[in-house]
């Protein structure tokens, strides 16, 4: 009987188990569980043969019918035919009582063999075709690049209120569609208008819209199926780095936003002051009226002040915005966007770096890559996102960032293929005035051929000041002295992370510094005591006393995120991958 009844449970529920993933369904098949149980408990009868000693517990513990005495049959028989005939109800499709609520990707995933009833589903509007008996909307969350297709009576209750941008609830049936777009379709039986819409003043229409017109519009461009699937793929890339490092036992931190000094030296910085005494910046000579008592900046980069916190825990990493006050109009640069930046403590191999930099890529990539969103990302259709690179040249563009063994170049051995080829180039590959972006993609094409390619070892004096002199003989290839440092580069956006090992020693430390014009003269700590009048000091002296007691080996890279994120969606301006981007000349909101 026992056997019986669990291969009913199993036929009656098959559909249930495998169509139906609310957790609603987990309850009835729960109650189900109970029903079985509570019949596979000996008669009542059994229980005052017990109390009377005329059956042992051995026996009934038995899973052997035929070592149970004064048995009613009569009764089992009856329990038995009561249980089957409430299975029974279970063979029929389940009239559900409580609404199944599903996003819009979950809908269209869901593919149930007869008609499941009392879904409901919200989202916004995105287009709607009217006809005599019928509306025919198409519904989108962001949960996927496809609409839901929804069929809606021209009577049903606030109909009348669905246009093209409206927030609404719908609840109906999902059954088989007759249509070829869609397995399913939603019949609706009930509309709720959560938030209203003007169709004719909705600035984002069915037709087809520009890039650059959506620029136009930061807030509203979200809501456009593209963008919504550009968050989402950000949000699992996000997601992907963090495990990773957490993995490779990194511990995240958030360095400051606003700086005392560019870390660069570049002096392309915003500096920072109050707007209610914006003048205060003319006012260097009279630091009591400045805010902080002297000049502070937006961060161009949060490195430095992560190896400060290296010194505590070890290897560290952020994700942080950074801020740069470029006078450009590319399509590579903004002036705000988000660097991944990391640093690893007692390291003294630049091999080191480059293995953290590219694990950390391949294995974001590989993680990323079987995820839904990415899958119907790379595998659209239509004219969705037509303004992109063809998906398949971004699919191996995925496929080059998940190969293994990136190649690795010198700086030097670069320039000399370079100027083998100088004919193709509008800029002569000099070794004095590093690569032109023509060269990188070059470089990137022909030696990576489809991978990215590390080069490294660059001329000293086009390096910032804080990477290490080259610690090997050197090169009598090397027209001059070059840094442990790399340039990580990909096919047609060119650069897209750079590292170095970090100089940890004090005194070449001081050199560079005065080779690149950052401090003069005698360089005197700001905890010196003792420090002489007159002493030249500066706002990166934390910075040097870092090197003072106790510096450890270190190195570490820093990725622009949004580039990144580019090269591996697509999309061709860095403009279209962050949802509020600011450049020279605009900040909309």
């Amino acid at each position: 009987m026992r056997m019986r009844m669990r291969m009913r449970m199993r036929t009656g529920m098959r559909s249930l188990i495998f169509t139906n993933p609310n957790p609603s369904a987990v309850r009835v098949m729960r109650g189900m569980r109970s029903i079985v149980l509570a019949h596979q408990q000996p008669p009542p009868s059994l229980y005052k043969d017990l109390d009377q000693g005329r059956i042992s517990r051995r026996s009934i513990s038995s899973t052997s019918p035929r070592r149970l005495e004064n048995i009613d049959l009569k009764e089992l028989e009856r329990l038995t035919k009561e249980a089957e005939e409430r299975l029974k109800q279970y063979d029929e499709p389940l009239k559900r009582t409580v609404p199944l609520q599903l996003s819009v990707a979950e809908c269209l995933r869901w593919e149930p063999e007869s008609e499941e009833d009392n879904v409901v589903v919200q989202g916004y509007v995105r287009s709607v075709r009217g006809m005599k008996t019928h509306r025919f909307v198409s519904l989108g969350d962001g949960s996927s690049l496809a609409p839901l297709q929804a069929v809606v009576p021209a009577d049903t209750n606030q109909a009348e209120g669905l246009a093209i941008g409206a927030a609404v609830r719908l609840t109906g049936k999902w059954v088989a569609s007759p249509g070829a777009s869609q397995s399913h379709e939603m019949q609706v039986t009930q509309v709720d208008i959560l938030g209203p819409s003007d169709a004719k003043t909705f600035p984002i229409q069915k037709k087809y819209q520009t890039p650059e017109y959506l620029r136009t519009i930061p807030h509203l461009r979200p809501r456009t199926p593209i963008n919504a699937a550009l968050l989402k793929m950000r949000s699992e890339a996000v997601a992907a780095l963090t495990r990773f490092f957490a993995e490779s036992h990194f511990t995240q931190t958030h360095p400051p936003i606003l700086t005392s000094s560019d870390c660069e030296g570049a002096g392309e910085v915003f500096t920072v002051a109050p707007a209610s005494n914006v003048a205060e910046l003319s006012h260097e000579d009279n630091k009591s009226k400045m805010f902080f008592r002297n000049k502070k900046y937006l961060t161009v980069s949060t490195q430095l002040h992560l190896e400060a916190l290296a010194q505590s825990v070890g290897n560290v990493w952020t994700l942080s915005p950074v801020f740069r006050a470029e006078k450009s109009d590319t399509a590579r640069h903004l002036s705000e966007f988000y660097m991944l930046e990391a640093e690893m403590s007692f390291v003294n191999d630049l091999d080191e770096v480059m293995d953290l930099a590219e694990d950390m890529i391949r294995n974001m990539c590989i993680t990323m890559y079987e995820s839904p969103t990415v899958y119907e990302f790379l595998n659209r259709e239509g004219r969705i996102g037509s303004d992109l690179v063809p998906p398949e040249e971004v699919n191996a563009r995925w496929e080059g960032m998940m190969a293994d063994e990136w190649p690795r170049i010198t700086y030097t051995d670069a320039i000399e293929f370079l100027q083998d080829h100088a004919d193709k180039f509008e800029h002569k590959p000099i070794w004095t005035e590093g690569l032109h972006s023509e060269h990188e993609k070059f470089i990137a094409e022909h030696v990576g051929k489809g991978k990215p390619v590390f080069v490294t070892d660059y001329p000293r004096d086009i390096k910032a000041f804080y990477m290490r002199e080259g610690q090997s003989l050197p090169d009598i290839s090397s027209p001059g002295p070059t840094v442990e440092c790399f340039d990580l580069l990909v096919p047609d956006l060119c650069e897209i992370a750079g590292g170095s090992m970090r100089e940890h020693r004090l005194e070449p430390l001081l050199e560079a510094m005065k080779r690149h014009n950052i401090v003069a003269g005698e360089f005197t700590s700001s905890m010196d005591g003792n420090a002489p009048v007159g002493a030249k000091t500066g706002p990166l002296d934390w910075y040097v006393d870092l090197r003072r007691w106790g510096c450890a080996p270190h190195g570490g890279f820093g990725i622009g995120f949004d580039r990144l994120l580019c090269y591996l969606t697509g999309v061709q301006t860095i403009r279209d991958m962050v949802s509020f981007p600011r450049w020279f000349g605009r900040c909309d909101c």
